[in-house]
């Protein structure tokens, strides 16, 4: 495969250029916004992530459960 079309994660002299476009793009008072807003959303994703691993594990201890005392669970009904 030819290495100038394989894409990977950027390296240091990559996230150095890009932070100069970055800053060029939307000036060095709207950095600290913008890198705000991204750590938000990423506390927010965190969040709903641990949320959905934990209803999943929920609803497999109750499905065990359900199991152990010999009844089918209750979405299984077909």
């Amino acid at each position: 495969m030819n290495p100038i079309l394989a894409f990977g994660m950027p390296g240091g002299p990559e996230w150095i250029i890009i932070f100069i476009i970055v800053l060029l793009l939307f000036g060095a008072k709207k950095l600290p916004e913008l890198a705000r807003g991204v750590g938000k959303s990423m506390g927010e994703f965190k969040r709903a992530k641990e949320d959905f691993e934990s209803e999943i594990h929920r609803s497999e201890k109750e499905v065990k459960v359900t199991e152990a005392a010999g009844k089918e669970p209750r979405d299984s009904q077909s």
